[in-house]
């Protein structure tokens, strides 16, 4: 169960922060944007070797078969491995995050992994990082020594293959939307789909978040790493 209320110690003083509801969804969406190690780390990676996240772009436009921009994800990161990482926030005080944001998000999904050009992508990081080299913040973000190019080929075969990741962000996901996503990560190989809750605490001007990942479930990991988690139709 999730904590009300966590305690910091100022000096010799205990300070109790207790748990803030987010004023508006954009508030939530600047600190991931601002700070991507909140859903970084090994429980967000699919080899748990890096937890970097580095943002492409807020607000991706996502293409339809009809060549239509009209759809937009909150925000697209990519990791270590050129994995893209979708990810869509919502309050847990809008009702739309139980069972209309997973269609949503697989709706974005199932039409970026077709139609997203790797070339738009590679000109949204330039846009989101301005500077002279548009390559320096994959090297900033994952090292001096990677292969732009080579990054970029993988994220489009990654892409096309469906290899992604899809991310639920909010301060509090409801029950039916976890079981979903635990479902959902236990039974796709290529797939990850995974949660992260949180939650903030705020005494005066100091603001603590406290990210907890959902998903993450023993079946999960073993469809992950190619076991056999139960029988398969033939």
């Amino acid at each position: 169960m999730a904590a009300d209320a966590i305690f910091m110690t100022q000096g010799e003083d205990l300070v109790k922060l207790e748990e803030t509801p987010y004023e508006k969804e954009m508030v939530l969406q600047r600190a991931l944007e601002r700070f991507p190690e909140v859903l970084a780390g090994s429980a967000t990676t699919a080899d748990g070797s890096s937890g970097k996240l580095l943002l492409l772009r807020r607000e991706m436009p996502v293409p339809d078969s009809k060549g239509s921009w009209s759809m937009s994800l909150d925000h697209l990161f990519v990791d270590a491995s050129a994995t893209p990482v979708l990810v869509e926030v919502k309050r847990s005080t809008d009702t739309r995050i139980r069972r209309e944001v997973v269609g949503q998000m697989f709706d974005y999904a199932a039409n970026a992994v077709k139609y997203w050009p790797v070339e738009v992508l590679r000109q949204y990081l330039a846009e989101t990082k301005k500077g002279d080299d548009p390559d320096q913040p994959i090297r900033d973000a994952f090292g001096p020594n990677v292969d732009v190019d080579e990054f970029w080929r993988q994220l489009e075969q990654n892409l096309r293959n469906g290899r992604i990741r899809m991310i639920f962000v909010a301060d509090k996901l409801p029950d039916d939307l976890v079981r979903i996503i635990e479902f959902l990560n236990s039974k796709m190989q290529d797939v990850e789909v995974l949660g992260v809750e949180v939650p903030r605490f705020v005494s005066g001007e100091t603001h603590i978040y406290v990210p907890r990942v959902v998903g993450v479930t023993a079946a999960a990991v073993d469809i992950k790493s190619g076991g056999t988690a139960g029988p398969h139709w033939s």
